[in-house]
Order: structure tokens, then C-alpha cells, then sequence
């Protein structure tokens, strides 16, 4: 019996319909910086090896005919590991410039749907005996969290390696035709609602008798929520970032873990609530460059939707689109404000919705929801990194930038640690940010607002202990993974 898993979820449908419009594409792109490199034959034993452990990364997308059910995952028959994995040798002298130079076309260059939507590319010949790896991956195949578990599969904690077992060859899954399979998906879809309608009956019957003022309410309150998640977004709020393009530019940041948190513990936030303070400052920096003013600027930010159940990659996210302020300098009050607002949605009651949601999408023609993402400003990601050194072949990973897909905003910015050291990548349409360099400086302006307080805020801030240990307690023990060094563009 099919799974609803054999098949693309709502959500990921919802985002490939997208792609007609390639400004829409959902490409990740990931650099990693290595001290050496890598012994090839032993890295694709790895990759080889992380594809059995992943098998989406050995399936193709099949479409079902006249959208009976979502496209469904089946086993690539003619998988090449050689394809997927490419070996070349910039031209000298090889520099950072050209391993962002081969990624910024790498985001630009759409996926070949007859095969795995996946590649993997040593860059070798660095300066210093330095390599670099280029894995581009469409969005429908991990998030950011998923991405960190795939790697757990084909990176190392020393050089010498990890022993590993050997993963079995999986099934092929496709074995029972079109029209099998599509009932076989169906009637899996039922089953789920009907399963869950028996689930919410009987409790849903109770409260109608115990509770039925309370039952109005959060009837109420959902049918906001789902506005809020899924209404129409038809205007910019930035009044300078309005032009989309097909072109894209790379850059980078980087600052030290300790100096983020430290800013982020002492109004009792998180380091996201800090590093997208500083983006929001750097932002107003930039459009004060250039003679707009901005009061508000409208971000979308993923929400993780994974359960410690599900298995390793897969995206499971929803994007929550809100409006965050753009007109203080203020970094405590900021990281206040975005603290309160972030917690807000990540306790909306319409999240576990967000599939039914793209399903309700699905079903409109494409062209009529595309503009909706072109007017969010836009996309502010951080994601948990490793707090220990990592390995690959046998070369260490100095570096891990990322670089998400835009969507139809003016630029991603995605943000994951390293040991003690957190990289930033900035993937900026070129229409809507013609100068991505001065942009990049404007936020390292930001995150040393942020990083440096006491000049910009005044003397240590008087905290409620108690709003302190709340917040460190939903937040969990601190894991490197989300922080950006001021720099300049490579």
C-alpha cells in the first residue's frame, strides 16, 4: 500500500507549480570551505553511501495525469552517481570569488526533472591547497534541519572517518502502475481524514455540550489564523525593493556565536530574534543610502513543522509571512518586538493547517498566486549547525555558507553556525538589489549595532528574570547555528 510520503507533499506541490515562474524556484545552494582535498574515492563511497540513507536523493518526480494525485517519488532507473557528483579545477588564480561565481549560477540554473533534483560539485585547485563543495538541492528534498541530518550521514568528526553500517538497497516503490497507484494514494488521503475526523469527533461533540462559548472562540481564532497565513499579499512595503529579475549575486558575512547570543541573553531573546534585528537595521541603513524611507518591512520566515518521528531530510516547513518594523535603530527594543511577534506565529493555530492550505492552492491556476510572493521583501532563515568540527574525506570543514532560494523576494538571507563561527550567505535578486555589495555592508552596519550595545543602547538592560528564564526555556539549551560576522563581499 502506497504512503502519502510516496507522493510530493501539498506544500512542496504547491511551491514546483511555482516554478512556471522561474523567479519562483525553490534552489539551495551550500559552500563549503575545505583545508585540503578531498581523497575523491572515498568520497563518493560517501555520497554513494548517504543516497541509500536519503533515498529521495535516488528518485525522480513522476507526474500523475490530470493532477488525480500530487507527483510521486519513484526510483530513478538510470541513477548515475557520476552525473550528480562532478569534479572540476577553476581557472587560476582559483579564489573565493570563483567558487561564489559558480554557485550564483548554480541558484540560477533550473533542475533537469527527469532526474534527481540534486548535485554535487568539488571545486579544487583553491589557494593554500584549498578545495570547495557546491550542493545545489531543490527544497522539495530537505529544509535547513533536514539538510544538517543528511549530513550526518557523509561528513565525519575526524579525518581518519567514521565507521558507518551498511545501508540496504531500498525498494522501488513503483511497482504498481499509474492507475494503482493513484487510488492507492487516494484512498491513503481518505483514510488520514476520516482518521482524524473520528479523532476530533467525539472531543469536538463533548465541548459542544461543556464548553460551547469556548468552542466559538477558537473557531473564531482559527479562521483569523488561517487569514493570516494564507491571505494575499498584493503591495511591497518597501518602497526600494520592487523590481524582480532573473539575476542573482552571492555574498557573505560571518561573527563569532558568542557575540550574538550575548546580545540576545541579555533582553532574555533568541539569537534569531538578534541576527534578524540586525538585518532589519542594516535594511534601514540601506534604504537611508538611498533616500527612501521605510517604516515597515514585510519578511518570510520558515517554521519548522518536523517531528522527532519523521524521517531524516524531507522539507517539512511553512513559510509565515508578517510585517516586522523598520524604523528604529534600537536594538534591545527590536529584538523585544521580534521576539514577541516570532513566538506569536510560531503558536499559531493554522500551522498544522498549512498543508490543507496548500492543497486549497492547489487548485487555483498557478498564475493567480505567483504575485503573492513577489511582494514579500524578504526571506530570514537561521538554522542549527554542528557545535564540533566536521569532516569530509578526510579534508576539515572550515566553512559552511548557505544560500536560499529567494522565491520571489529581493534577497534570502539564511544564516547556520560552524564550531564557534556562524556564516551568513545573502542570495540577493540583482533587480531588486542592483548594488548587493553595499547591502551586505549595510547589514554587517546592523550586526555591529547589535553585537556592540552599550553604543547604541546605553548600559546594561535591566531584564525581568522571569521573562528571562521563560524565554530560555522554550528556547532550549543554545545551539550554535544562527549568527553573522561583519564583513565585506568576497
Amino acid at each position: 500500500m502506497a504512503s502519502l510520503d510516496s507522493h510530493m507533499t501539498q506544500s512542496d506541490l504547491f511551491t514546483w507549480s511555482m516554478e512556471q515562474d522561474p523567479n519562483l524556484r525553490s534552489t539551495i545552494v551550500s559552500v563549503l570551505l575545505l583545508d585540503t582535498e578531498p581523497d575523491w574515492d572515498r568520497l563518493l563511497r560517501m555520497i554513494d553511501r548517504g543516497t541509500l540513507a536519503v533515498p529521495r536523493f535516488r528518485h525522480r518526480l513522476a507526474p500523475v495525469p490530470l493532477g488525480l494525485a500530487p507527483p510521486r517519488w519513484i526510483r530513478d532507473p538510470d541513477f548515475d552517481l557520476a552525473w550528480h557528483v562532478r569534479h572540476f579545477e577553476p581557472a587560476a588564480p582559483a579564489r573565493l570569488e570563483s567558487v561564489l561565481e559558480f554557485a550564483r549560477t548554480e541558484a540560477m540554473a533550473a533542475f533537469d526533472p527527469a532526474r534527481p533534483l540534486w548535485r554535487f560539485t568539488v571545486l579544487s585547485g583553491l589557494e593554500g591547497g584549498k578545495s570547495a563543495l557546491v550542493l545545489k538541492v531543490h527544497h522539495s528534498l530537505t529544509d535547513g534541519i533536514g539538510g544538517i541530518q543528511i549530513a550526518g550521514e557523509i561528513l565525519d568528526f575526524d579525518r581518519a572517518g567514521t565507521e558507518r553500517a551498511q545501508v540496504p538497497q531500498g525498494a522501488d516503490g513503483g511497482e504498481r502502475g499509474m492507475v494503482g497507484d493513484i487510488l492507492a494514494w487516494n484512498w491513503s488521503a481518505g483514510t488520514d481524514l476520516v482518521r482524524g475526523g473520528m479523532a476530533t469527533a467525539l472531543p469536538l461533540a463533548r465541548r459542544t455540550v461543556t464548553d460551547p462559548i469556548g468552542l466559538v472562540k477558537e473557531g473564531v481564532a482559527l479562521a483569523g489564523s488561517l487569514f493570516r497565513l494564507a491571505h494575499p499579499v498584493t503591495t511591497t512595503l518597501s518602497p526600494l525593493m520592487t523590481r524582480r529579475s532573473l539575476g542573482r549575486e552571492l555574498t557573505l558575512l560571518e561573527v563569532p556565536l558568542a557575540d550574538l547570543r550575548r546580545s540576545a541573553h541579555r533582553v532574555g531573546c533568541t539569537v534569531n530574534d538578534a541576527f534578524l534585528a540586525a538585518t532589519l537595521i542594516g535594511l534601514r541603513a540601506y534604504h537611508d543610502r538611498h533616500g527612501a524611507k521605510v517604516d515597515q518591512l514585510r519578511v518570510a520566515m520558515p517554521i519548522s513543522l518536523r517531528r522527532a518521528t519523521d524521517p531524516i531530510g524531507g522539507n517539512r516547513i511553512t513559510l509565515a509571512r508578517f510585517a516586522v518594523p523598520a524604523d528604529t535603530t534600537g536594538a534591545l527594543d527590536l529584538m523585544r518586538a521580534l521576539d514577541h511577534t516570532i513566538e506569536g506565529w510560531k503558536r499559531e493555530p493554522a500551522l498544522p493547517y498549512s498543508h490543507a492550505v496548500a492543497a486549497t492552492f492547489n487548485r487555483l491556476p498557478a498564475g493567480l498566486l505567483t504575485d503573492m510572493f513577489k511582494h514579500v521583501d524578504f526571506v530570514a532563515s537561521d538554522v542549527p549547525g554542528s557545535p564540533v568540527h566536521l569532516y569530509f574525506a578526510g579534508a576539515k570543514v572550515e566553512r559552511i555558507y548557505p544560500f536560499g532560494p529567494t522565491t520571489g523576494t529581493a534577497f534570502n538571507i539564511t544564516l547556520i553556525s560552524h564550531v564557534d563561527t556562524c556564516c551568513i550567505g545573502i542570495n540577493s535578486d540583482t533587480g531588486a538589489i542592483p548594488d548587493p555589495a553595499q547591502l551586505t555592508d549595510c547589514i554587517a552596519q546592523g550586526m555591529r549595532a547589535v553585537t556592540d550595545l552599550d553604543a547604541v543602547d546605553g548600559p546594561e538592560d535591566a531584564t525581568d528574570p522571569e521573562r528571562v528564564a521563560a524565554n530560555r526555556s522554550r528556547r532550549g539549551p543554545d545551539v550554535p547555528g544562527t549568527i553573522a560576522r561583519p564583513g565585506s563581499r568576497l
